[in-house]
């Protein structure tokens, strides 16, 4: 079963802020971007316990004009903020490895997917 990681073209994470980390999942096509979608594997709940957080901290927008979804979370420094005593990643760009490994079954309305 391939993996975000594998599906996406690119995955990234930045600051939203100082108290925010945005993960961008951005696709080849509408079809993947679809097929993520409809998998229904990508949720709040999900993205939640990856990154030990609340799901109601969680936000999931898709922009399927562009391919993308988008991922909001707190960052888990808590209320310290981004370049805080013991903040690992100031600028928020090594936080999308856990979202990539989410699996993605296949489409079962496509063929060969």
């Amino acid at each position: 079963m391939p993996t975000l990681q594998q599906l996406a073209s690119v995955l990234r994470s930045k600051n939203a802020g100082p108290f925010q980390i945005t993960l961008d999942i951005i696709f080849p096509d509408a079809p993947t971007c679809q097929r993520v979608l409809d998998a229904g594997v990508l949720t709040p709940q999900a993205v939640a316990s990856l990154y030990g957080v609340g799901a109601d901290a969680v936000s999931i927008i898709p922009f399927q004009r562009v391919h993308a979804i988008k991922v909001t979370v707190p960052r888990t420094t808590g209320a310290r903020g981004s370049g805080s005593a013991f903040d690992r990643d100031v600028y928020g760009a090594q936080q999308h490895g856990l979202l990539g490994e989410i699996e993605c079954p296949a489409d079962s309305r496509t063929p060969g997917h």
